[in-house]
């Protein structure tokens, strides 16, 4: 249940960040969905050998880093799905930020609640 939960979430975000910076285009629900699978599946597999080849010039930028990698992620998830569109490097960085902070507050108001 809560790897549809974290999916559904992704699609959501996608959505947000689609609608809210106009470099970030989505034309069609399966491009959305497809977006939303390909963002998690990168997510899984790619970014964590990626941050430990990375790891030096993440410590050399205090972190900073992490941005770059996240906008490449995106931008990779951008590139293998059609119909889900970047208008560049930049915003793929900006896109994977948005994306990020509202894929965080909707996981924060989604959490499950534990029973007493």
């Amino acid at each position: 249940m809560g790897l549809i939960r974290s999916w559904l979430v992704n699609a959501a975000a996608l959505y947000a960040t689609a609608r809210l910076l106009a470099g970030v285009r989505v034309d069609s629900p399966e491009a959305l969905v497809g977006g939303a699978l390909a963002i998690g599946l990168i997510n899984a597999v790619v970014r964590p050998i990626l941050r430990l080849v990375t790891f030096p010039i993440t410590v050399l930028t205090l972190g900073l880093f992490y941005f770059v990698l996240n906008g490449l992620m995106f931008y990779l998830a951008a590139s293998l799905i059609p119909g889900f569109e970047l208008a560049g490097l930049v915003t793929a960085i900006g896109g994977a930020f948005v994306m990020s902070v509202v894929a965080t507050v909707l996981h924060v108001f989604l959490k499950p609640r534990r029973k007493k």
